[in-house]
């Protein structure tokens, strides 16, 4: 081989190490990173999903964080929710009875999602001796109340 191809050689590695070394310029570093500053936040309640959690907006939405307590022998009344719920039992038991009459009992540290909807009517109820205490995340289309009052199912009746 003459000293033409070897040029070329050269020629062809200094290329390729001359775009590696650019690439390596666009690849973010920790070194140009920016921390926070002022920050500080406080957990209110962490809970442990049964299932899994999907969320879906159509348009605009409001997002509500609300803490919600139970008195012992206290009640929700059957409701229903125009949008998606996260609630986490912070405190006490609580005892959901949905629209085809099957009780749902959360403790605390347990979280659940309540769908939303007519066809998803429950109640909630404090059937033990100690409050309940809920964080609950409401994600409704804007304009919707919290909840919507709904008649109690045939089973719930007495």
């Amino acid at each position: 081989m003459g000293s033409g191809s070897t040029q070329q050689g050269w020629i062809r590695k200094g290329m390729i190490l001359a775009a590696c070394v650019a690439a390596l310029g666009l690849v973010p570093s920790a070194a140009i990173a920016t921390p926070g500053s002022g920050v500080s936040g406080t957990v209110l309640a962490t809970g442990t999903s049964a299932g899994t959690l999907k969320v879906k907006a159509k348009g605009p939405t409001d997002v509500v964080v609300r803490i919600v307590t139970i008195a012992p022998g206290g009640t929700t009344g059957w409701h229903h929710h125009s949008g998606q719920v996260i609630a986490v039992v912070q405190q006490g038991t609580l005892s959901r009875m949905l629209d085809d009459c099957s009780v749902e009992t959360t403790t605390a540290g347990k979280s659940f999602v309540e769908p939303a909807g007519a066809k998803h009517r429950h109640v909630g109820r404090n059937l033990g001796s100690e409050p309940v205490v809920l964080y609950v995340t409401y994600m409704l289309p804007a304009g919707s109340p919290l909840s919507v009052d709904a008649d109690a199912p045939e089973c719930d009746r007495g």
